[in-house]
């Protein structure tokens, strides 16, 4: 499915494996250039070669003077970066209070401290260019952290479901078009790879960290979603081809019906607690005689 048009240059974080990988492929396929990167390049070392591809080690754990150094350098390979994806990341398991702040740091400075200066890299390349497009990784456990041991990970990915959006609406003024990729469990390499935290055990939460532990080792092999078929979608809506033709820009993309499902039912929960306290809701503000004086 190649265009006729000029190949888009691709700045894809995180291509060891899972969707990122993918996302190499499926980007060139269409006849656009990729910056593959990863933390360790050795890793990326066997994607095959071709002049439409540059590999380059980035590890969005640096510094931002670090990144910035890196993001210059894959800048001048062709001129310009025309779509970041920020998919590296990692999912942290284990129970809130035996992990606590040093875990929760651990988690956010890839997820989320990464996406930022990844993509406060990116931007002026962008923006000397005209434009670009923003692509995030979110998830679904944003919406369903209501899992044992889950949150580190739903906690950061509620943290970049926010920043995407204030994003979307402060490099609007570029033409920076950002995309909050949302997706359910899909059968990728590796997301169940971190071990469940196990360092601090507390007695008193053993049947629960035992519990999270079953339920976190249960999931691999089992998920619903094809990652071949997710990254095909991403690039038609990066592109405005295959299923994104003739729609407007998406703000969120959600894949998965498991997504769906989770998303639908946690906005159905808020709004039925709207609806249950609605007079309590309503009823601390101040009056309108009050208010007018």
């Amino acid at each position: 499915m190649s265009s006729t048009a000029a190949p888009k240059v691709w700045l894809i974080t995180g291509t060891s494996s899972g969707f990122g990988r993918r996302l190499v492929a499926s980007a060139r396929a269409r006849g656009d250039r990729v910056i593959a990167t990863a933390r360790t390049i050795e890793k990326i070392q066997d994607l095959p070669a071709g002049p439409d591809l540059h590999i380059l080690q980035l590890d969005v754990d640096s510094s931002p003077e670090i990144i910035k150094s890196r993001v210059d350098e894959a800048a001048k390979i062709w001129g310009t970066i025309d779509v970041l994806v920020n998919n590296a990341g990692k999912g942290l398991p284990g129970i809130l209070e035996e992990g606590g702040v040093e875990r929760l740091i651990a988690q956010y400075k890839t997820n989320v401290f990464g996406v930022l200066n990844v993509t406060n890299a990116v931007v002026p390349h962008m923006r000397k260019t005209g434009g670009g497009t923003v692509v995030v990784f979110g998830s679904r456990s944003a919406w369903k952290p209501e899992i044992i041991g889950m949150g580190f990970y739903g906690s950061s990915k509620a943290a970049v479901h926010a920043l995407t959006e204030t994003l979307s609406l402060e490099l609007s003024a570029f033409n920076i078009r950002v995309l909050l990729v949302e997706p359910g469990a899909f059968r990728t390499e590796n997301i169940y790879g971190y071990a469940f935290h196990t360092d601090n055990p507390i007695p008193e939460n053993d049947p629960l960290r035992a519990k999270g532990q079953v339920i976190f080792t249960s999931v691999a092999g089992t998920q619903p979603g094809d990652p071949n078929k997710a990254v095909e979608v991403i690039v038609d809506v990066v592109r405005g081809e295959g299923v994104a033709a003739g729609r407007d820009w998406p703000l969120y993309l959600v894949l998965g019906k498991d997504a769906e499902r989770d998303i639908r039912f946690k906005i159905q929960k808020v709004l039925k607690h709207l609806d249950d306290w609605s007079d309590v809701v309503r009823g601390v503000d101040l009056d309108e005689c009050a208010a007018s004086a």
